[in-house]
């Protein structure tokens, strides 16, 4: 006879606190999302991924032999978008054209994935980090802020609201700030607060003066694609930061508008960022400066902005190409180098 099985639930062997014990499996995520991150954060934010695909594939095929002028502007902002992705990812383009069309749409679904984790994550982020540059030092907000609440923000809190201020109206006027206050001033996304400027300043005879070069942006940049310890100057960090992960050497101009939706966005009192928030209006403002920032007309002093931006945080920038120091060994070599290429020509005629 088969002695029964004991009933009841079995209890695991004990492990002993001397054995290391199994490892997790490693997770991995797919390439796409993480180049969907990038994606997000420095070419565009609000972008449906699906539409832009499809339409991108559209044009360049069944559409490849249509002339560029009969696309509208719109049609050829986004194809140079479109454009953009395919040289962020490596293969895309080739993977697209061989793709079915449910491997397109899983394609551009795991782009979505990574541009919305980003922001999201950006978002969480910045609630946090950002009550800590507006917080003057050895000082303290007055009412507090916490760090996880946003719900005394915006406009319902003297500091906030002073930054939020769209520029060319005076918060430290009572009419004005009660009005913005209890809503009877509704601010579109196209009325960019004066924490956009250098020192919080706005010059209205010279609307460009200090325009997108705030510390606070600044900060927000550098918390977002270098890392969060490198606010404070000194890298911290053993993680490589998001521009480096992505072999990020330079701004963009919507690695700008990214930031300062995200700083903003911090600094309201809304609980969730969405683009169809018609109180923040992030989308319109995303696209009011990332237009901006594309004007031709605006080409000299937006050129003059990236090269101040790039100072700022990639150290190792340089707006030319950098030519070894005279008298260095770098510099002989290369001297030796043309010399004898002169030699060989000479010889061989």
């Amino acid at each position: 006879m088969v002695p029964s099985e004991p009933l009841g639930p079995q209890k695991r062997p004990s492990s002993s606190a001397l054995e290391l014990g199994p490892r997790k499996k490693p997770t991995t995520q797919d390439p796409l999302v993480h180049h969907g991150r990038h994606f997000g954060r420095s070419v565009h934010c609000f972008c449906n991924i699906q539409t832009l695909v499809t339409n991108g594939i559209a044009l360049m095929g069944e559409r490849a032999d249509e002339p560029e002028e009969n696309l509208t502007a719109s049609e050829r902002r986004e194809y140079a978008v479109f454009r953009m992705l395919l040289r962020m990812v490596p293969g895309m383009e080739a993977r697209l054209m061989a793709s079915s069309e449910e491997e397109v749409i899983h394609i551009a679904d795991l782009i979505q994935k990574g541009a919305n984790g980003a922001r999201a994550d950006d978002t969480k982020g910045m609630k946090t980090a950002i009550v800590d540059w507006i917080t003057p030092k050895g000082q303290g907000l007055h009412p507090h802020i916490p760090r996880n609440v946003k719900s005394g923000r915006g406009f319902h809190h003297e500091r906030t609201g002073a930054l939020l201020c769209p520029a060319g109206l005076d918060w430290s006027n009572s009419e004005i700030k009660n009005k913005l206050v209890n809503g009877q001033i509704q601010v579109a996304g196209d009325q960019w607060p004066v924490f956009l400027y250098a020192n919080y300043t706005y010059d209205p005879e010279d609307p460009w003066n200090g325009l997108l070069r705030s510390g606070l942006l600044v900060a927000a940049f550098k918390h977002i694609f270098t890392s969060p310890s490198s606010v404070d100057q000194e890298p911290k960090a053993t993680r490589s930061g998001n521009a480096r992960l992505h072999g990020m050497q330079s701004v963009t101009k919507a690695s700008i508008a990214y930031v300062a939706t995200q700083a903003r966005f911090a600094l309201t009192s809304a609980q969730v960022f969405s683009r169809t928030d018609l109180i923040t209006d992030s989308e319109r403002f995303y696209n009011s400066i990332l237009e901006f920032l594309d004007d031709p007309e605006e080409k000299d002093e937006v050129d003059q902005l990236l090269v101040w931006w790039n100072r700022q945080v990639f150290p190792l920038y340089t707006e030319h190409e950098r030519m070894p120091s005279q008298n260095s060994a770098l510099a002989r070599i290369r001297q030796k180098r043309a010399q004898y290429r002169e030699s060989v020509a000479n010889i061989s005629t």
